[in-house]
């Protein structure tokens, strides 16, 4: 597992704050390449704080859309210009930092799955 480039927005000072439907902010936390099998994987991590269990407003039904969203208008113009590509692609939104591969029982962690296909995210369903 490796760390995409430019992904330390943190250290610059400049984390985006994205646009997503449920209007909660979201902001890209890391970037990581990825082998599964035989596919290769990128996946976007993003804070999210408003869907912690304690406290947050955002469930996973309002949530979902913003999954898809992410993947549509950010994964997939990152991937460009970047020049990376992957089989799969994972979304996550995360209510804290928790890193990857890292257990946190009072963390929340939204997470869907798309293949790239023809420069569209088509969820996977997994």
């Amino acid at each position: 597992m490796s760390v995409a480039p430019a992904i330390a927005f943190a250290a610059a000072g400049a984390v985006p704050v994205f646009e997503v439907p449920s209007g909660q902010p979201v902001t890209l936390y890391e970037v990581l390449t990825d082998r599964v099998g035989e596919e290769s994987w990128l996946r976007f991590r993003f804070l999210a704080p408003e869907i912690a269990r304690d406290g947050g407003s955002v469930s996973f039904a309002d949530a979902e859309p913003d999954l898809e969203h992410l993947c549509t208008a950010v994964a997939l113009p990152y991937m460009a210009d970047y020049g990376l590509a992957a089989d799969i692609v994972a979304v996550t939104l995360l209510d804290r930092d928790v890193p990857f591969g890292s257990t946190d029982p009072d963390a929340t962690q939204f997470i869907d799955i798309f293949r790239v296909s023809s420069g569209v995210c088509v969820w996977e369903g997994l």
